[in-house]
């Protein structure tokens, strides 16, 4: 076992700070350029839900574009040759999102206005005179491919998707699609279908199998991108020429390659890699095939860039695991960097934050699994604190290095958070992220086990009041901990997690068709003899066995996990007499996104916490 250092000595001068100070930092998402490269247009929910913002580059001056109460508006884009911008929203969580036209006088339209129909904007056309998305409208299972025109915004359908396979890109020229066929949730075939000929060719190789990635089309059209775990431990970037049909390695290294794309004329192509839950970037110069130097930032890390079309300037989104992300702008030849936000509350001193720690253990098998550790400042061996084993989402999620106010609150008021990355979580090779296939709820379980086990040996934490909490497939570990193991964790909280997987598995929403099979093949199919493990680990059906206080928190309008699920899952717990606490948010969906709901839900979370672990020896 790999037992954390005690860190700085015990601190007691920390001030603690309120839920309402916590949620009163600013999210800020996106961040493209104007056509004049003058302003950034951003997400940001500073007004308690999303709505959009431009920022000066010259002075940061920040200037609100829409004024949403009721539903968060998301940024996507200026408008070439305009002043108008797009941007995407949904009603109430539903996950049904659709693309908006904002026009200079303030009046918004919705482009895609079907009443089921769910969007995704893929990219501009070389002329910038059109765009591509695809759609739903047709079947709601399978998503065409749709280019509109701006002007006359109608849509026109350039590829329908009879296969039922997920439109990954699409070229500059409209002429060249990516398509995913998805085998099981770590393998996929990867094609390119040509849309005039209507063949296709087949990018992933059939003799290695493995997760193949699209990571764009070569301006000329010529090469696609891709990253893949083929024949290797990890995900690296490679090529495909489609007029040879050569493949080649383009960047690996010891860690998956998450993502990488070229900027606008291919003077620069950036990569991200998934380095032990942390990003790091590059960003490579093609011309000499060099490293850029990225501006120093200190304690900062850089999680997202955008470069703008002109390739002179440079967004970096830049967090910490004590602050929110930040704005700033790289000037490539005056090597200036400028910071236009501030995100974290005034209020709050990032000095009496915690900062995220990696650490290891190894489980009741001896595999060594991952975790991020949040330990009070006022933590010491004579101030044991209470623990939480947190869960992440998934199946195949992972827990990474990053700011999180409920965590943050939490250490602030005394609790210590053990992220654990449990096997099956990506970003740790694919043979740790096949390891809980066909065997959720069980290995999985005991890493978590585990997990509490390594808490209740460290300095400074009280080993007989730990409990745990996660959130989807992170509340269903929550639960499965509560019903299963349930001498293990003194407290549940369960934030909108899976309790019926037979429910869940025949319910799943009808645009996750391409993926349906790939995820009966991980969790098993719900219509066959698969039922009766998915029976045997659904926590709703063994409420009976729960012992200990549980809270769950639900959004009414949850596409995933249906709300019958908690409220099924709270009858059972009750029927035990067994304490247990409800908090549904009629307005939201899978995860909170208004703060005035964050507020209440997570304030709620602490206080059950403080009366049922901390208060409870």
């Amino acid at each position: 076992m790999t037992v954390s250092s005690c860190g700085p000595d015990r601190r007691t001068d920390v001030p603690t700070y309120t839920i309402d100070q916590f949620y009163a930092n600013e999210r800020i998402g996106g961040g493209v350029f104007s056509p004049d490269e003058s302003r950034l247009l951003v997400s940001s929910n500073r007004t308690g839900i999303f709505n959009l913002y431009e920022i000066s580059i010259r002075d940061s001056a920040k200037r609100q574009l829409t004024s949403s109460t009721v539903e968060s508006f998301f940024a996507v884009d200026y408008v070439p040759g305009t002043a108008d911008l797009l941007y995407t929203a949904d009603k109430g969580g539903n996950e049904n999102n659709h693309l908006f036209l904002l026009a200079a006088n303030g009046i918004s339209r919705d482009l895609t206005p079907g009443k089921d129909e769910k969007v995704s904007f893929l990219r501009w056309s070389a002329d910038k005179k059109s765009f591509f998305y695809d759609s739903n409208k047709r079947n709601p299972r399978f998503f065409d491919l749709y280019q509109m025109s701006v002007g006359t915004w109608m849509p026109k359908m350039i590829y329908r998707n009879d296969r039922g396979l997920e439109i990954a890109d699409v070229s500059k020229d409209g002429k060249k699609v990516t398509l995913s066929e998805p085998i099981t949730t770590s393998e996929n075939r990867l094609y390119v279908h040509d849309v005039v000929t209507g063949k296709s060719v087949e990018i992933s190789d059939p003799a290695e199998p493995g997760l193949y990635s699209s990571a764009g089309f070569s301006n000329d059209g010529r090469l696609v991108y891709y990253t893949t775990d083929a024949g290797r431990e990890f995900q690296y970037l490679a090529k495909f020429d489609l007029a040879t049909s050569n493949r080649s390695i383009v960047f690996e290294t010891n860690w998956d390659v998450m993502y990488s794309y070229m900027s606008e004329n291919e003077k620069y192509r950036v990569i991200g890699i998934n380095e032990d839950a942390k990003n790091v970037l590059k960003v490579v110069d093609n011309a000499t095939g060099t490293d850029v130097v990225m501006p120093p930032i200190p304690d900062g890390d850089v999680l997202a860039v955008e470069i703008s079309p002109g390739e002179k300037l440079m967004r970096l989104t830049i967090g910490t695991s004590k602050s929110p992300s930040d704005v700033y702008v790289y000037n490539f030849e005056t090597k200036n960097l400028s910071r236009l936000t501030n995100s974290l509350n005034p209020e709050i001193d990032p000095n009496n934050l915690v900062s995220a720690e990696v650490v290891r253990y190894k489980s009741f098998d001896g595999v060594e699994i991952p975790a991020i550790l949040y330990k009070p400042l006022t933590a010491s061996s004579s101030n044991e604190v209470p623990a939480l084993v947190w869960v992440h989402g998934g199946p195949g999620g992972q827990s990474r290095v990053g700011f999180s106010e409920l965590i943050q609150y939490l250490a602030n008021h005394g609790y210590a958070v053990l992220a654990v990355n449990n096997r099956g979580s990506s970003g740790y090779g694919k043979t740790f992220y096949k390891m809980d296939d066909r065997n959720h709820g069980e290995k999985d379980l005991m890493d978590c086990v585990y997990g509490k086990k390594y808490l209740h040996d460290l300095d400074g934490i009280d080993g007989e009041r730990i409990g745990i909490i996660g959130g989807s497939y992170g509340g269903f570990m929550t639960m499965a901990a509560m019903a299963f193991k349930p001498d293990e964790f003194k407290v549940g909280v369960n934030l909108f997690g899976v309790t019926n997987w037979i429910r869940t598995l025949k319910s799943i929403p009808p645009h996750w068709e391409a993926g349906r099979k790939a995820l009966y093949a991980e969790l098993g199919d719900p219509t066959t003899a698969d039922s009766v493990r998915l029976y045997n680990i659904s926590p709703v059906f063994h409420g009976n066995k729960v012992k200990n206080p549980v809270m769950v928190l639900q959004g009414a309008n949850d596409i995933r996990v249906l709300q019958v699920e908690s409220d099924e899952m709270v009858a059972a717990i009750k029927a035990n007499n067994v304490p247990v606490e409800y908090v549904i948010f009629p307005d939201e969906g899978h995860g909170f996104r208004k703060k005035e709901n964050q507020v209440k839900g997570y304030g709620q979370v602490l206080t059950f916490l403080d009366t049922y672990l901390k208060g409870k020896r």
